[in-house]
């Protein structure tokens, strides 16, 4: 799945760094409903993996059964955060830096080293 940038204007309510109250950064994103469905439907099989495995604990499966299912489970979750991060960049972080918002290279650099530990 490919996330594009916005390229129509984008209203105060879904700008992800309208100043707010106190002029403070609300953080808040615009995902297109389509992307948030598809986000949440992988959340959702996430979700399911994790149960399956923790069924597989309480059922004593065999070791190397349930670490190949933790390694697809953080697997999918990491497809996520990708998709996550892809849509971030092309959007918010590109915004806030054509606003002179500078700084949010320094976020993101701080996030991604997150993502890879």
């Amino acid at each position: 799945m490919t996330i594009q940038k916005k390229t129509e204007p984008v209203s105060d309510n879904e700008h992800c760094h309208t100043l707010g109250e106190a002029g403070k950064l609300p953080r808040k994103s615009h995902h297109s409903e389509a992307t948030k469905s598809n986000l949440v439907s992988r959340l959702n099989r996430v979700e399911g993996q994790i149960r399956g495995i923790k069924g597989m604990i309480e059922k004593d499966t065999y070791c190397d059964d349930v670490l190949n299912q933790i390694a697809a489970a953080q697997s999918a979750l990491n497809s996520v955060g990708r998709l996550l991060l892809e849509g971030h960049m092309k959007s918010c972080v590109v915004e806030r830096i054509e606003a002179g918002e500078t700084e949010v290279i320094d976020e993101l650099l701080i996030t991604v080293n997150k993502l890879l530990k």
